[in-house]
Order: structure tokens, then C-alpha cells, then sequence
């Protein structure tokens, strides 16, 4: 092997109490704050339900699981179906129309079970997965309700609720906008390295090494900076990148094209920033969307779909998923990775 490209989230760092925690988080503010729901004891998200949302495949965005999640909690509770989104042009109008609307519902709750749950996500999984497929299993019903379309600054609630918990005080230098939700500690400062510097440094011994990820490139470059990670990767490639193409498809055949995984092309391009001629590569990734990006790479590549399980709870049906979806081998101990065919 020649080339190692790596995802981030849940491989090289350890996101369960930022990211995750951000999705739940974003979730109780905008049923609180947006929608006017009493706070109740506890999350009504579950560390359990992000985990088999991601298992479906498709939410290789963190901001679509999170608007999926919400659709999925009105739809079990006693907030009517509500399909059209009005358009307004600043977040206040948004959150002030919304409590107007909802005023009704205040008292009521969410129910935290539902019996159906996981033979609801299958239902999404037939309909191909990530938020198309949540909004297909419940015929858009909700779609009125979740603001979570446009511009951070505009009309997209549901990202700025969640870049604002996530990014804590790196929020207004990253957007040059002041918190309107929350102005407590960024939860990225939660994160851990999962894969450690001495095994990183011993890779780097024997194979060149990337990254590609569905982050937005200040995101990737606050942690590669923070855990001192730069020097151990040649190529990086981010949402930001896969934005850049899209804008340039679209200019060049008026035809509108996702980039990020499952899409192939931010493993590709990591591939191809590196510069070796007809490389051996693989791809370590931990979630379903991860290696179907690596199934479609192979039609340009040489290249392993390595499914990493170091950081997971519910190990075996993410197992099932991540074999079910093409993975070449699994490792669940991070210092295998040393043993890969180099």
C-alpha cells in the first residue's frame, strides 16, 4: 500500500462529546427556543439514535442529521403537520414567527419511544437514506417546521444553532457574526485523538498519508492544529472542496451534483494531491457513507475500504453496516492499523 487516506470524525478524533453532543444539543435549543417545547429531564435524542441514523446511510452531514432527527421528534409529537416554509430573510424573523405559530403546542411534549422506530428507519433506508430519505417516510409532512436550508445568516437555523454550540467563541471569527443561541464553550474542545502521535509517526514511516473529510475546512484545521497533526498528512481535502466542485459542475453542465461522501471525490482528490503514479491506497472510514465513497472510487482506483470500530459503542450492528456496505476488512483496535499491508 501506498496511500492512506483517513476520514476524521470517529477515526483520527474522537467526536462523541462534540459533535454528537452538538446534534443533541442543537436539537433540545431549537425545540426550546425555536418551537417554545418545555425543557424535559434528560435529551430526547439519544446517543443510540444518532448511531443507527448514521448506520442508514446518507447522513455524512452532521447538520442533516440533526434537521432528520427534529422532523423525526415532531412527527411523534403533538405538533401538527405543517409542510411549507415561509421565506424570511434574518434568523430573528424566523424564531419569532415560529414561536408565534407554535404557541398553541407550548404545553405539549415529545414522547421520547416509539414502538416502530427502527422499522421507521428502514423505512428511510428503502427510500435511500440520509434527509431525503427521512422526509420521504414522512411525505415532507413537517417540512415546515425545520428551518434548515440557505445561509447561516439568513434562513438556516438549524446550522447556526449548531455551529454556535459546536465552535463556542470560534464562532464569530469564523462567520464574523455575533451568538444569537448559545455563548458558552465550543464542544470541539471535547475532542480526543483516537489515533495516537506515536502510531500516526510510525505509519508515516511507511506509507504517505491523507485526509478526507466531511468537514468545513476551519473545522479540519482547528483540530489538525490543536493536536499538533499537520506534519503527518500530504494532502487534506474538506467540505469546502467538495463545495468548490459542485459550484464548478453546476457552471459547467447546469446540473446540480453532492460531492461529499458517498460521493467518491474527496478520496480521490486526497489521492491525487499526494502525486503517486498508480498508487495501492486505502480509505479508513467509520461510517456506511465512508465506504460506499470507497465502493465508487474503485472505478479509478486501486484501493481498500478499511471500516474503523476503536471509538464505537454498538460495535456489531455497526459491524453488519459497515460490511453491508462494502468494507474489505474491519479493524477494531487502533494500533492494527500497523498491521495493514504496506
Amino acid at each position: 500500500m501506498d496511500i492512506l487516506i483517513f476520514d476524521m470524525d470517529g477515526v483520527l478524533v474522537d467526536v462523541s462529546r462534540s459533535y454528537r453532543k452538538a446534534i443533541q444539543r442543537t436539537v433540545q435549543i431549537y425545540l426550546e427556543t425555536c418551537l417554545g417545547f418545555k425543557r424535559e429531564q434528560g435529551n430526547p435524542v439519544t446517543d443510540e439514535w444518532i448511531s443507527l441514523f448514521k448506520s442508514v446511510g446518507g447522513f455524512n452531514s452532521d447538520w442533516d442529521l440533526t434537521s432528520g432527527l427534529l422532523l423525526y421528534l415532531l412527527s411523534i409529537s403533538n405538533i401538527p403537520p405543517f409542510q411549507k416554509r415561509k421565506r424570511f430573510f434574518s434568523i430573528e424573523e424566523i424564531v419569532s414567527y415560529l414561536k408565534t405559530k407554535s404557541s398553541k403546542f407550548r404545553q405539549k411534549k415529545t414522547r421520547n419511544i416509539r414502538n416502530n422506530f427502527i422499522s421507521f428507519l428502514e423505512e428511510v433506508g428503502s427510500f435511500g437514506g440520509g434527509l431525503r430519505g427521512v422526509r420521504a417516510a414522512l411525505n415532507a409532512s413537517w417540512d415546515g417546521w425545520v428551518y434548515r436550508s440557505g445561509e447561516i445568516h439568513e434562513e438556516n437555523v438549524v446550522k447556526r444553532i449548531f455551529q454556535e454550540v459546536y465552535l463556542g467563541k470560534k464562532f464569530s471569527s469564523c462567520y464574523h457574526l455575533s451568538p444569537l443561541f448559545y455563548t458558552g464553550q465550543g464542544l470541539y474542545l471535547q475532542e480526543k485523538l483516537l489515533i495516537p502521535i506515536n502510531i500516526l509517526a510510525a505509519l508515516q514511516k511507511k506509507v504517505r498519508m491523507g485526509i478526507a473529510s466531511g468537514r468545513p475546512r476551519f473545522e479540519a484545521e482547528l483540530v489538525l492544529k490543536r493536536f499538533h497533526l499537520l506534519r503527518y498528512f500530504d494532502s487534506l481535502v474538506t467540505l469546502d472542496e467538495c463545495e468548490e466542485e459542485e459550484e464548478r459542475i453546476l457552471r459547467a453542465t447546469g446540473k446540480h451534483i453532492k460531492c461529499s461522501k458517498p460521493h467518491p471525490y474527496s478520496i480521490l482528490r486526497a489521492v491525487q494531491e499526494i502525486g503517486v503514479s498508480k498508487p495501492q491506497c486505502g480509505y479508513v472510514g467509520d461510517v456506511v457513507d465512508d465506504m460506499a465513497a470507497v465502493q465508487a472510487a474503485k472505478k479509478e482506483l486501486q484501493i481498500l475500504a478499511i471500516g474503523f470500530l476503536a471509538s464505537r459503542r454498538n460495535r456489531e450492528v455497526m459491524k453488519k453496516s459497515l460490511l453491508g456496505a462494502g468494507a474489505d476488512l474491519i479493524i477494531e483496535h487502533r494500533e492494527d492499523l500497523l498491521g495493514l499491508p504496506f
